[in-house]
């Protein structure tokens, strides 16, 4: 029974030992033999991170200047098959019509490589 509740007050130190390691204050520590950041890298990442926040603003940007050209080159075509009639379909329709799939197939690669 007593080596029962020895047993059982090491396994409670055991688990609460990390337990209250974890939810002290977090401090960055200087640990012997392991090299720390020199300020050059934390600079370089900084400058990074300031790249990468600048290009994805101008894939934002591209995407939605492409998808407003969409619309409206949706909307030309709609225009254009509204003045057509049932029999004949003008040269326009066709031209627009490839256009906004061009431009759609171009959004749909710029969206799957910028994931």
């Amino acid at each position: 029974m007593r080596f029962r509740l020895l047993a059982v007050g090491f396994l409670i130190v055991a688990i609460m030992f990390p337990v209250a390691a974890l939810a002290g204050p977090l401090q960055q520590q200087r640990i012997p033999g392991i090299e720390q950041k020199p300020p050059e890298d934390e600079e370089r990442a900084r400058v990074e991170r300031g790249m990468a926040k600048k290009a994805s603003q101008e894939r934002q940007a591209d995407l939605k200047r492409d998808t407003d050209k969409l619309l409206k080159l949706a909307t030309e075509l709609k225009q254009y098959v509204d003045k057509s009639n049932e029999n004949v379909l003008s040269l326009d329709v066709l031209k627009k019509a490839e256009a906004i799939e061009k431009l759609a197939r171009s959004v749909k690669e710029k969206v799957k490589g910028y994931n």
